[in-house]
Protein backbone atom coordinates (compact mmCIF):
# COMPACT_ATOMS: atom_id res chain seq x y z
CA UNK A 1 0.00 0.00 0.00
CA UNK A 2 1.03 3.25 -0.98
CA UNK A 3 0.48 6.14 1.47
CA UNK A 4 2.13 10.04 1.19
CA UNK A 5 1.42 13.23 -0.61
CA UNK A 6 0.66 12.01 -4.44
CA UNK A 7 -0.98 15.30 -6.06
CA UNK A 8 -2.25 14.53 -9.21
CA UNK A 9 -1.57 15.86 -12.42
CA UNK A 10 -2.48 19.87 -12.68
CA UNK A 11 -5.07 20.29 -15.68
CA UNK A 12 -4.33 24.45 -15.34
CA UNK A 13 -7.36 24.80 -12.46
CA UNK A 14 -7.49 28.00 -11.01
CA UNK A 15 -6.95 28.45 -7.40
CA UNK A 16 -10.65 28.30 -6.36
CA UNK A 17 -11.21 25.34 -9.11
CA UNK A 18 -13.13 26.97 -11.92
CA UNK A 19 -10.52 26.28 -14.41
CA UNK A 20 -12.52 24.54 -17.44
CA UNK A 21 -15.96 24.79 -15.74
CA UNK A 22 -18.62 26.80 -17.67
CA UNK A 23 -20.37 29.81 -15.22
CA UNK A 24 -23.76 28.57 -16.58
CA UNK A 25 -23.41 25.22 -14.89
CA UNK A 26 -21.78 26.61 -11.58
CA UNK A 27 -24.67 28.89 -11.89
CA UNK A 28 -27.35 25.53 -11.74
CA UNK A 29 -25.36 23.97 -9.52
CA UNK A 30 -25.93 27.06 -7.24
CA UNK A 31 -22.19 27.07 -6.79
CA UNK A 32 -22.33 30.85 -8.11
CA UNK A 33 -24.42 33.38 -7.49
CA UNK A 34 -26.56 34.74 -10.12
CA UNK A 35 -24.00 37.31 -10.46
CA UNK A 36 -20.82 34.88 -10.89
CA UNK A 37 -19.61 35.51 -7.00
CA UNK A 38 -18.43 32.37 -5.76
CA UNK A 39 -18.73 32.48 -1.00
CA UNK A 40 -16.82 30.97 0.86
CA UNK A 41 -18.24 28.07 1.30
CA UNK A 42 -19.19 27.07 -2.34
CA UNK A 43 -15.05 28.13 -2.87
CA UNK A 44 -14.22 25.35 -0.21
CA UNK A 45 -16.67 22.97 -1.75
CA UNK A 46 -15.31 23.81 -5.17
CA UNK A 47 -11.90 23.64 -4.31
CA UNK A 48 -12.49 20.05 -2.95
CA UNK A 49 -14.82 18.18 -5.80
CA UNK A 50 -12.09 19.51 -8.58
CA UNK A 51 -8.99 18.28 -6.46
CA UNK A 52 -11.48 15.18 -6.59
CA UNK A 53 -12.24 15.82 -10.59
CA UNK A 54 -8.25 15.70 -10.84
CA UNK A 55 -7.44 12.10 -9.55
CA UNK A 56 -10.75 10.90 -10.94
CA UNK A 57 -9.29 12.08 -14.37
CA UNK A 58 -6.20 10.43 -13.91
CA UNK A 59 -8.19 6.90 -12.97
CA UNK A 60 -10.14 6.79 -16.47
CA UNK A 61 -6.94 7.79 -18.50
CA UNK A 62 -5.47 4.76 -17.54
CA UNK A 63 -8.40 2.50 -18.67
CA UNK A 64 -8.32 0.63 -21.53
CA UNK A 65 -10.54 1.51 -24.31
CA UNK A 66 -14.09 0.34 -23.33
CA UNK A 67 -17.35 -0.64 -25.70
CA UNK A 68 -19.85 1.66 -25.22
CA UNK A 69 -17.53 3.94 -23.08
CA UNK A 70 -16.23 4.39 -19.32
CA UNK A 71 -19.36 3.88 -16.93
CA UNK A 72 -18.94 5.50 -13.27
CA UNK A 73 -21.57 4.59 -10.20
CA UNK A 74 -20.83 7.53 -7.90
CA UNK A 75 -22.54 6.40 -4.49
CA UNK A 76 -24.03 8.71 -2.06
CA UNK A 77 -24.11 11.33 -4.67
CA UNK A 78 -26.06 14.37 -2.91
CA UNK A 79 -26.93 17.06 -4.97
CA UNK A 80 -24.02 15.65 -7.41
CA UNK A 81 -21.80 18.22 -7.62
CA UNK A 82 -19.04 15.54 -8.72
CA UNK A 83 -21.32 14.15 -10.69
CA UNK A 84 -21.91 16.94 -12.55
CA UNK A 85 -18.51 18.66 -12.98
CA UNK A 86 -16.90 15.17 -13.95
CA UNK A 87 -19.72 15.14 -16.71
CA UNK A 88 -18.59 18.30 -18.22
CA UNK A 89 -15.12 17.68 -18.22
CA UNK A 90 -14.65 14.50 -19.03
CA UNK A 91 -17.77 12.74 -20.44
CA UNK A 92 -19.49 15.41 -22.33
CA UNK A 93 -16.52 15.47 -25.12
CA UNK A 94 -16.00 12.18 -25.13
CA UNK A 95 -19.73 11.56 -25.98
CA UNK A 96 -19.49 7.88 -24.74
CA UNK A 97 -19.89 6.81 -21.04
CA UNK A 98 -22.57 7.09 -18.48
CA UNK A 99 -22.82 8.40 -15.00
CA UNK A 100 -25.00 6.77 -12.21
CA UNK A 101 -25.92 8.51 -9.15
CA UNK A 102 -26.58 6.73 -6.23
CA UNK A 103 -28.50 8.65 -3.40
CA UNK A 104 -31.00 7.95 -0.57
CA UNK A 105 -32.60 11.17 -0.32
CA UNK A 106 -35.51 11.19 -3.03
CA UNK A 107 -35.57 14.86 -3.36
CA UNK A 108 -32.36 15.13 -4.32
CA UNK A 109 -32.77 12.64 -6.94
CA UNK A 110 -35.43 14.62 -8.31
CA UNK A 111 -33.71 17.45 -8.35
CA UNK A 112 -30.59 15.90 -10.38
CA UNK A 113 -32.86 14.23 -12.96
CA UNK A 114 -34.51 17.60 -14.15
CA UNK A 115 -31.02 19.50 -13.96
CA UNK A 116 -29.62 16.49 -15.98
CA UNK A 117 -32.21 17.04 -18.44
CA UNK A 118 -32.27 21.01 -18.81
CA UNK A 119 -28.49 20.55 -19.31
CA UNK A 120 -28.40 17.91 -22.16
CA UNK A 121 -26.70 15.21 -19.80
CA UNK A 122 -28.47 12.49 -21.74
CA UNK A 123 -25.48 9.90 -20.30
CA UNK A 124 -26.41 10.07 -16.40
CA UNK A 125 -28.86 8.34 -14.65
CA UNK A 126 -30.38 9.30 -11.10
CA UNK A 127 -31.11 6.45 -8.64
CA UNK A 128 -33.04 6.62 -5.37
CA UNK A 129 -30.59 3.82 -3.85
CA UNK A 130 -28.86 3.01 -0.81
CA UNK A 131 -25.29 1.64 -1.76
CA UNK A 132 -26.28 -1.44 -0.07
CA UNK A 133 -29.28 -1.90 -2.21
CA UNK A 134 -27.68 -0.90 -5.39
CA UNK A 135 -25.16 -4.10 -4.95
CA UNK A 136 -28.16 -6.13 -5.95
CA UNK A 137 -30.26 -3.63 -8.27
CA UNK A 138 -30.68 -4.54 -12.03
CA UNK A 139 -30.73 -0.75 -12.39
CA UNK A 140 -26.97 -0.61 -12.85
CA UNK A 141 -24.96 -2.25 -15.41
CA UNK A 142 -23.09 -5.36 -14.82
CA UNK A 143 -20.13 -3.58 -15.91
CA UNK A 144 -19.09 -0.49 -13.99
CA UNK A 145 -15.29 0.30 -14.53
CA UNK A 146 -15.00 2.99 -11.57
CA UNK A 147 -16.59 3.84 -8.52
CA UNK A 148 -16.57 7.08 -6.25
CA UNK A 149 -17.87 7.78 -3.01
CA UNK A 150 -17.30 11.21 -1.50
CA UNK A 151 -18.28 11.92 2.20
CA UNK A 152 -20.29 8.58 2.15
CA UNK A 153 -21.43 8.22 5.55
CA UNK A 154 -19.88 5.67 8.03
CA UNK A 155 -20.40 2.16 6.75
CA UNK A 156 -21.71 3.81 3.32
CA UNK A 157 -18.26 3.82 2.33
CA UNK A 158 -18.27 -0.09 3.16
CA UNK A 159 -21.26 -0.45 1.07
CA UNK A 160 -19.79 1.41 -1.95
CA UNK A 161 -16.95 -0.86 -1.72
CA UNK A 162 -18.68 -4.31 -1.57
CA UNK A 163 -20.71 -2.80 -4.78
CA UNK A 164 -17.05 -2.40 -6.74
CA UNK A 165 -16.23 -5.72 -5.84
CA UNK A 166 -19.21 -7.54 -6.92
CA UNK A 167 -19.06 -4.89 -10.21
CA UNK A 168 -15.66 -6.05 -10.29
CA UNK A 169 -14.45 -2.56 -11.05
CA UNK A 170 -11.35 -1.38 -11.91
CA UNK A 171 -10.92 1.39 -10.03
CA UNK A 172 -12.42 3.03 -6.74
CA UNK A 173 -12.25 6.55 -5.34
CA UNK A 174 -12.81 7.27 -2.04
CA UNK A 175 -13.07 9.60 0.84
CA UNK A 176 -14.34 8.34 3.43
CA UNK A 177 -16.73 9.96 5.93
CA UNK A 178 -18.29 9.69 9.94
CA UNK A 179 -16.18 6.40 10.54
CA UNK A 180 -18.26 5.44 13.35
CA UNK A 181 -18.76 1.28 13.59
CA UNK A 182 -15.72 0.36 14.55
CA UNK A 183 -15.86 2.80 17.27
CA UNK A 184 -18.69 1.41 17.97
CA UNK A 185 -17.55 -1.94 18.21
CA UNK A 186 -13.98 -0.63 19.94
CA UNK A 187 -16.06 0.89 22.99
CA UNK A 188 -18.74 -2.02 23.49
CA UNK A 189 -15.79 -4.26 24.52
CA UNK A 190 -13.62 -1.37 26.46
CA UNK A 191 -13.70 -2.98 29.51
CA UNK A 192 -12.75 -6.74 28.24
CA UNK A 193 -9.88 -5.18 26.13
CA UNK A 194 -8.45 -2.77 28.97
CA UNK A 195 -8.34 -5.68 30.72
CA UNK A 196 -6.66 -7.66 27.91
CA UNK A 197 -3.66 -5.13 26.59
CA UNK A 198 -2.49 -2.01 27.03
CA UNK A 199 -3.02 -1.24 23.43
CA UNK A 200 -6.54 -0.84 24.92
CA UNK A 201 -5.36 2.76 26.85
CA UNK A 202 -4.98 4.07 22.92
CA UNK A 203 -8.97 3.96 23.10
CA UNK A 204 -9.74 4.45 26.19
CA UNK A 205 -11.35 8.04 26.34
CA UNK A 206 -13.82 8.69 24.36
CA UNK A 207 -12.23 10.95 21.87
CA UNK A 208 -9.54 8.77 21.29
CA UNK A 209 -12.14 5.73 20.85
CA UNK A 210 -13.50 8.10 17.63
CA UNK A 211 -10.26 8.96 16.46
CA UNK A 212 -8.67 5.61 16.62
CA UNK A 213 -11.80 4.12 15.02
CA UNK A 214 -11.90 6.33 12.09
CA UNK A 215 -7.84 5.93 11.59
CA UNK A 216 -8.35 1.78 12.16
CA UNK A 217 -11.06 1.66 10.05
CA UNK A 218 -10.18 2.96 6.73
CA UNK A 219 -6.55 0.93 7.20
CA UNK A 220 -8.63 -2.25 7.55
CA UNK A 221 -10.29 -1.23 3.93
CA UNK A 222 -6.98 -0.68 2.58
CA UNK A 223 -5.83 -4.51 3.71
CA UNK A 224 -9.38 -5.82 2.37
CA UNK A 225 -9.13 -4.00 -0.53
CA UNK A 226 -5.56 -5.53 -1.09
CA UNK A 227 -6.72 -8.79 -0.38
CA UNK A 228 -8.99 -8.62 -2.41
CA UNK A 229 -6.55 -7.77 -5.80
CA UNK A 230 -6.15 -3.83 -5.86
CA UNK A 231 -3.37 -1.63 -5.50
CA UNK A 232 -3.82 0.70 -2.71
CA UNK A 233 -2.91 4.96 -2.42
CA UNK A 234 -3.89 6.46 0.56
CA UNK A 235 -3.31 10.34 0.26
CA UNK A 236 -4.51 13.70 1.15
CA UNK A 237 -7.41 15.50 -0.57
CA UNK A 238 -7.39 19.24 0.02
CA UNK A 239 -5.85 21.10 3.06
CA UNK A 240 -6.95 20.60 6.35
CA UNK A 241 -8.53 23.88 5.82
CA UNK A 242 -10.65 22.89 3.56
CA UNK A 243 -12.25 19.68 5.03
CA UNK A 244 -11.57 17.77 8.52
CA UNK A 245 -13.00 14.62 6.00
CA UNK A 246 -9.94 14.49 4.29
CA UNK A 247 -8.31 11.09 3.45
CA UNK A 248 -8.13 9.84 0.01
CA UNK A 249 -8.23 6.19 -0.52
CA UNK A 250 -7.47 5.52 -4.54
CA UNK A 251 -7.95 1.69 -5.41
CA UNK A 252 -6.88 0.22 -9.25
CA UNK A 253 -7.50 -3.69 -9.44
CA UNK A 254 -4.72 -5.93 -10.73
CA UNK A 255 -6.88 -9.36 -9.95
CA UNK A 256 -3.94 -10.51 -7.99
CA UNK A 257 -5.17 -10.91 -4.54
CA UNK A 258 -2.34 -10.27 -1.75
CA UNK A 259 -2.58 -12.78 0.68
CA UNK A 260 0.03 -11.31 2.95
CA UNK A 261 -2.90 -8.44 3.42
CA UNK A 262 -5.58 -10.74 4.03
CA UNK A 263 -3.25 -12.13 7.07
CA UNK A 264 -2.71 -8.71 8.57
CA UNK A 265 -6.04 -8.01 8.25
CA UNK A 266 -7.22 -11.07 9.86
CA UNK A 267 -4.51 -10.50 12.77
CA UNK A 268 -5.51 -6.76 13.39
CA UNK A 269 -9.08 -7.68 13.54
CA UNK A 270 -8.34 -10.40 16.60
CA UNK A 271 -6.05 -8.02 18.05
CA UNK A 272 -8.93 -5.30 18.69
CA UNK A 273 -11.46 -7.77 19.15
CA UNK A 274 -13.15 -7.45 15.65
CA UNK A 275 -13.53 -10.57 14.45
CA UNK A 276 -17.12 -10.72 14.12
CA UNK A 277 -16.57 -8.14 11.46
CA UNK A 278 -14.92 -11.24 9.27
CA UNK A 279 -18.19 -12.32 6.71
CA UNK A 280 -20.23 -9.42 7.68
CA UNK A 281 -18.21 -6.27 6.51
CA UNK A 282 -14.75 -8.08 5.12
CA UNK A 283 -15.83 -11.38 2.53
CA UNK A 284 -11.97 -13.18 3.34
CA UNK A 285 -10.71 -16.42 1.95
Amino acid sequence: MRRGPAAPPSNGSSADGRANLPVELLKALHLLTRDGRLNQDARRKLKQVDHLLQFIETVVSELPGREGGVTLADHGAGKSYLGFLLYERLFKAASTGWIYGIETRAELVHRSRELATGLGFDRMRFLNLSAAEAIGSDELPARIDVVTALHACDTATDDAIAFALDRQAAAMVLVPCCQAEIARALNAHKALALSRTPLAELWRHPLHTRELGSQLTNVLRCLYLEARGYRVSVTELVGWEHSLKNELIVARRTGQPRRSAELRLRALLQEFGLTSLIGVRFQLS
